[in-house]
Parts: C-alpha cells; structure tokens; sequence
C-alpha cells in the first residue's frame, strides 16, 4: 500500500512522537463544523469522542472546560425512547455500541453517577438474544462486537448477572475459526478487531481457560508484517488500527513478547506526518474522516 515503508525504519532513523503536534490535531479536529465530513461522520461522533478523549488523557492534555462541555453532550445523546441507551450524537436512535463508548467516556472523567445507571443496564440486558448474542440496537444485528460492549458495560455497571453470560460466552466461542481467532459471527472470516471484542468479553467474565490461547497468539504474531506494523487479516496491508486491537489481545492472553515490540512502535512513529499536526500520512492520503468518526 503506497504510503507504508517496505522495511522498519533502521535505529536512529524512527523519528520521536510529535507530542504536541497530537496534542494541536485533537483539539482543533471540531473546529470546522460546516465542513462535508464533519457532517458525513456525523452518526460516528461518540465514537469520535472516546478515542480522542482517551488520546488526550494518554496526553495528559485534558482540561476542566473539555471535560464539562463533553458531559453535558454526551447527555444530550441519550436517546428518550430507551430505557437508557445512548445515540451515536443528539437526536440519533441508540446503539450498544455509541452507548458504551458513552460509558467509557463518562469513566475516564469520573461522571458515571451522572447516569441513570438502572436505565442502562436494561437497555443493554435487553438486546441480549435467546441464543446468548446481543443485538447492537432494536433491529436485531448480532455481531461478536456487541457482546463486547455489553459485557464490558455491564462489568462496570456490576449488572453481569442480569443477563445469561454462560449464553453469551457459549456463542462467542461458536465465532471461533479453525486457526484458533475469531470473526464476527460463527462461521465467518477471522479478523483482528473481532478477535480483540471475543478475547476481552471473555478476559471480562474469566473464560479464556476455554481458549487454545497459543493457537491464537500464533494468528495474531503472523499479521506482523515486514514494516513492523500489523494487517488485520492474512494477506492484507498493514493498517495502524490493527496495532492497537492485536497488541491488546496478546497483552490480555500474556503473549506480547511474541512479537517485534521496537520494530511495531518504530513502525507507528513513521507513520506520523510530521508537517501536518497528529496525522498520519495514510489520514493525509485518505482525508480525516476516519479519525473524526
């Protein structure tokens, strides 16, 4: 894929990470809301909103003023037709997914008591399936995504035991492949970031015992590629949001040190478009949107 380095960059040549540069890009990403791919990403801005939140903390460049804005939106998202569920932004129907990036978010600022927190867990308990998956929102996709979202929501909520966990851990392990990872439903493709939904809502509810754990950290090692960075499926350039899902599955099952550690973050830093502020040279090729999601 044009863009990526064919190799690591060799010691000494990987350039730091553009701290600041980061720290501009996140907070001005908002600053033209007129502009077609701010209201083409519209239906994503909770997504938008967790990551670049749990950037800004991993920054330490959170303040007072962002934080009180970002509450009193993330309020506004909650979607009156639910018992509690949370939209993707105001006036959007809810979603487990928008709903628990909601919850995270209101976490990293320690607002959760500003929740109904009993209208959320029967948001979420309700669009569990008879056969153990949850449905993302009233019309009825299931995807091994979901299950993560409501286990890991109801996991901080101390609500697990208002669903059927043995129901969903039985289903997920359906989504199991021959190889030992996991695709979206059962009998899919495997794919990295499903892989990291099934590995952490199991980690959640301590049934990865029923996991060949090896056979799976051997599928996740193979998609590094020769730059250092990760594809998400064999045979697939590598992409940065894969380092991210694959790295914290192999923490999550203790098998990080399989892989080229200092070629992967040597990898991310040249990926880093240093005369354009916190974006990456494959954002400068394919426009923001995928960040302002």
């Amino acid at each position: 894929m044009a863009g990526y380095p064919e190799e690591a960059p060799k010691v000494g040549q990987a350039q730091e990470l553009c701290w600041e540069k980061h720290d501009h890009y996140l907070r001005h990403l908002d600053d033209d809301k007129e502009s077609l791919e701010y209201m083409m990403t519209e239906h994503l801005r909770m997504g938008g909103v967790y990551w670049g939140v749990s950037a800004m903390a991993l920054l330490r460049r959170l303040d007072d003023q962002r934080r009180t804005d970002l509450i009193e939106w993330i309020l506004r998202c909650r979607d009156p037709k639910t018992p509690g569920g949370f939209g993707p932004n105001v006036g959007h129907d809810a979603d487990i997914t928008a709903t628990h990036y909601a919850l995270l978010v209101m976490c990293i600022f320690d607002a959760v008591d500003r929740l109904d927190t009993e209208g959320l867990v029967a948001f979420i308990s309700g669009l569990q399936q008879p056969d153990g998956s949850f449905a993302g929102d009233r019309w009825g996709e299931v995807d091994v995504r979901f299950a993560y979202c409501a286990l890991s929501s109801l996991t901080i909520l101390d609500a697990l035991d208002r669903v059927d966990v043995d129901a969903c851990v039985a289903w997920i392990l359906r989504c199991q492949n021959y190889e030992g990872s996991f695709g979206p439903v059962p009998r899919a493709e495997s794919h990295a970031a499903y892989v990291f939904c099934a590995v952490q809502a199991l980690a959640l509810v301590d049934a990865l015992h029923a996991v060949d754990l090896d056979r799976l950290g051997w599928w996740l090692c193979e998609r590094q590629t020769v730059s250092g960075g990760f594809n998400g499926r064999p045979e697939k350039a590598p992409d940065v949001c894969y380092s991210w899902w694959i790295l914290s599955a192999l923490v999550t099952i203790d098998r990080a040190h399989w892989i080229d550690l200092e070629k992967l973050a040597g990898s991310l830093r040249g990926l880093q478009a240093p005369k354009e502020p916190g974006r990456t040279k494959k954002e400068l090729r394919c426009g923001s949107s995928a960040t302002r999601a």
